[in-house]
């Protein structure tokens, strides 16, 4: 059986806890979760994050930085000597108070590894973002960047300081390309993924989490960045 139809027999298997999901009614305009799954299990989303930043774990050394909280850094460092993390607000656990988009807010050229997970998205300035990434990383550095493509809007964030964009591969190497000596980009997801974000199913739902493992460039769910200075 090829992937394409594992993933439709797998979209067709899929059940809601309790009760059945049937995705045949095309009528059906509310998802199963408008919370991206959280409280379901594991968002389709965050799987794919961890996937990419488990593959990059290497990298995950030395003065590490990390955007909002540091759970990719304790879940995936290996050797981290500093532990720093960047908000635009002061709160409990940030190191850092500054924006991306703001370079006098951002130590110059003290990090040896940026991990950015899905928040470009919630930056209009994103050009500005990427040029704050490279701001703060040492010769030799890297950034480890997550994004949304295939999504729904994030109503929470929205509400707070907006929720602006949707990336591609090609929109990424558009930004990070001139800022960047060498970047290299993955894309995760395939139509069954789609499907199941857009609906606010976990990856616990599905009945065979090996549909995850397709990759479809033309249905881009997450998409992850590696850029080197």
């Amino acid at each position: 059986m090829s992937w394409a139809e594992r993933a439709r027999s797998a979209m067709h298997a899929i059940v809601r806890r309790r009760t059945r999901v049937v995705f045949d009614d095309l009528a059906r305009t509310t998802p199963v979760s408008s919370r991206f799954g959280h409280e379901r299990g594991t968002p389709i989303d965050r799987h794919y994050i961890a996937e990419f930043l488990g593959r990059q774990r290497a990298a995950i050394t030395g003065r590490v930085l990390e955007i909002g909280e540091a759970r990719y850094t304790r879940a995936f460092g290996t050797a981290v000597t500093a532990s720093d993390v960047l908000h635009v607000e002061a709160r409990a656990g940030v190191t850092i108070v500054g924006d991306l988009t703001r370079i006098a807010t951002l130590p110059a050229a003290t990090i040896d590894c940026v991990i950015c997970t899905q928040t470009l998205n919630f930056i209009y300035d994103a050009g500005a973002a990427v040029a704050g990434l490279r701001h703060v990383l040492r010769p030799g550095g890297v950034a480890l960047v997550t994004v949304a493509g295939i999504s729904q809007i994030s109503r929470y964030d929205m509400d707070r300081w907006g929720d602006y964009w949707r990336f591609t591969d090609a929109s990424l190497r558009r930004l990070f390309e001139p800022v960047f000596a060498r970047v290299e980009i993955e894309s995760y997801g395939n139509v069954a993924a789609a499907v199941a974000l857009l609906q606010g199913l976990a990856v616990e739902d599905l009945p065979d989490r090996r549909v995850l493992a397709a990759r479809d460039r033309d249905y881009q769910v997450t998409l992850g960045v590696v850029a080197h200075v």
